[in-house]
């Protein structure tokens, strides 16, 4: 007989466990490693191009969902538009190039960064281990060559070696004097496996730099500062790096003293105020440079003395105590003798100054009265200016300014090198920092497109020029490309003078006016090579050009309306025209020249 089916009473046996996950570090590939490494150092824009060393982590990055990769047309375009993308944000640029001449490319904007205390991460690939040292093909010792240029050089030949060294790297790059750090990764170190491990904390023995200065010290800035009867603010670059624009404000007008913004520091303190003298050095205002000149007192506040704003060194600011604050001990007392070194970082130094002073100032500041009297003397005797040019063409001067006027302190204005540099620093008003991207230190022709690029990738929605010349923007416009087909519509004006401008200009002035190898040929003449309306338009961008004054308003606000591509704006301008005034090379800034007439016979040291 067959029993109906019951409910079983027996217990119901536990179902399997699932079977643990591996515990333990997760495995990687090297190039895996330096693709983690990024996103943990909160990296979201690099910049580079592939090829067979660097082959590995390319093939990773591109399942990437949150590091954009730009792909540029040359090495240099990267470095410069890391440089600009960390310009612009105050974060740290990557780039990224292949071994062998994709690394050396770089070397251009790694050198440039270097100069100008810029933080960049270069990451390059490097030959397999095995055959390092056997001139295999493509290799060359970037390690070695960029130690000079570089805070550091890491050479990884181990994949387990990858997250140590990106964040020590990363740190190394953006703390103290910010600036480039390489990584050079070998192709099996890319492709082999190990664990991940991420460091806790990054340890670097012998590397701490000081941030906070000594209360001593402090207070004998604070000191000099009150018995001063001709002050001078001297600002650097190293203001806009650590962020202390603010703090710079609450010192100046506590102190009523007069403030001088280097070439690197534009913008780190208003235009506008009442207390800015302008950009001191050989091609600064004439207030800027005699009230250095002149002064009793130089605080300097994260500048270098470079010999672009000294003059001959021997015969800079006679008269002055210095009290130099830098976060790099190096600088300090290696141009000029400092009477009060203070060694931090210039955003915590001010910040301890600013109640110091005071304090010190309890019982009544110091009076400024003829020292101002002197400036406003020399403000109203040597107003920034330009005369109307002789042939017809458009003054470069004014080209600049319209594009500032009608552009405003919220864009970005990144700069080649030369003369067009110098009217852009002088004409265009900077009100914040970040604003001004420009190659100070080494000087860098080709730098403002890229640079221009990465500031726009690093701050879409703001307003970004490249204002070049012809000869820079000849050597590196093919990154036009890259922003067409990326989308990133920078606007670019050529201030197409047809020639080297500042080398002709040294020329006239030194050399009785032999213009030796200085003529491009892209402006004035007949034939212009190249034609920078057609090139324009075979990248895909915007061709604009313009001959006459009654044209140049129109451009620009076209330009600024233009937002689905990059445009490019040929200005034909006077090659004739120079930038005044000017401190010859060689010589003491108390003969700063206000324009030619007033020039006396130079001789170059």
């Amino acid at each position: 007989m067959t029993l109906p089916a019951t409910p079983s009473t027996a217990p119901r046996p536990e179902p399997a466990a699932p079977t643990p996950a591996p515990s333990g570090p997760e495995i990687l590939t090297g190039s895996g490693a330096i693709l983690r490494s990024l996103e943990k150092l909160g990296v979201s824009d690099v910049f580079g191009i592939p090829g067979g060393a660097i082959m590995p982590f390319y093939d990773e990055l591109m399942a990437s969902t949150t590091i954009r990769h730009v792909l540029v047309r040359h090495e240099q375009g990267a470095g410069h538009a890391a440089e600009g993308y960390a310009a612009a944000s105050g974060k740290v640029g990557v780039a990224i190039a292949t071994s062998g001449p994709g690394a050396t490319n770089l070397v251009t904007a790694i050198a440039d960064a270097h100069m100008d205390s810029v933080p960049l991460l270069v990451i390059t690939g490097q030959v397999f281990s095995t055959v390092m040292g056997t001139d295999a093909f493509q290799e060359v010792d970037i390690v070695g060559i960029t130690m000079p240029i570089t805070k550091h050089s890491f050479l990884v030949t181990k994949p387990e070696e990858v997250p140590a060294t990106l964040a020590a790297a990363y740190q190394i790059a953006s703390t103290g004097r910010p600036g480039p750090v390489l990584v050079d990764v070998t192709k099996d170190a890319q492709q082999n496996r190990a664990p991940f491990v991420w460091p806790s904390k990054v340890e670097l023995p012998g590397y701490r730099p000081v941030t906070k200065a000594h209360g001593k010290q402090i207070t004998a800035a604070a000191q000099l500062l009150v018995q001063s009867k001709r002050p001078v603010l001297y600002v650097g670059g190293g203001v806009i790096r650590s962020g202390a624009h603010k703090e710079l404000l609450t010192l100046a007008e506590k102190t009523g003293a007069p403030v001088v913004t280097t070439l690197m520091a534009r913008g780190a303190f208003p235009d506008s105020h009442k207390q800015h003298l302008g950009m001191p050095g050989m091609h600064g205002t004439v207030p800027a440079v005699l009230a250095l000149q002149e002064s009793d007192l130089i605080l300097s506040l994260g500048a270098r003395f470079d010999d672009r704003v000294t003059g001959k060194t021997s015969e800079f600011a006679p008269n002055a105590k210095v009290v130099h604050v830098d976060i790099d001990p190096a600088e300090i007392g290696k141009i000029r003798f400092a009477d009060v070194p203070i060694v931090g970082d210039a955003r915590d130094v001010l910040t301890d100054l600013i109640p110091a002073f005071s304090e010190a100032a309890r019982d009544g500041g110091p009076d400024l009265s003829d020292w101002w009297d002197r400036l406003d003397t020399l403000r109203k005797q040597y107003p920034l200016g330009y005369a109307p040019t002789d042939d017809g063409l458009l003054s470069p001067q004014q080209v600049i300014e319209r594009i500032g006027k009608l552009s405003g302190p919220e864009a970005i204005y990144a700069a080649g090198v030369g003369q067009h540099q110098m009217w852009a620093a002088q004409f265009i008003g900077y009100e914040r920092p970040h604003a001004w991207l420009n190659s100070g230190g080494a000087g860098t022709m080709g730098y403002a497109v890229p640079a221009a690029m990465g500031a726009k990738v690093a701050e879409p929605e703001r307003l970004v020029w490249a204002i070049d010349g012809d000869g820079c923007f000849q050597m590196t416009n093919q990154e036009l490309a890259t922003c067409t087909i990326n989308k990133i519509p920078i606007k670019v004006a050529i201030i197409n003078n047809s020639s080297l401008g500042m080398v002709r200009q040294w020329q006239t002035l030194f050399y009785d006016g032999r213009h030796s190898f200085t003529d491009l040929n892209t402006g004035a003449e007949t034939v212009m090579i190249p034609d920078f309306v057609k090139l324009a338009e075979a990248y895909g961008a915007l061709g604009i050009r313009v001959t006459k004054e009654e044209e140049i308003d129109k451009a620009i606000e076209l330009a600024i309306a233009t937002n689905d591509r990059p445009v490019v704006i040929d200005f034909v301008v006077s090659r004739d025209a120079m930038v005044w005034p000017m401190v010859p090379q060689g010589v003491g800034n108390s003969s700063v020249q206000y324009a030619r007439q007033h020039a006396p016979e130079w001789e170059e040291e």
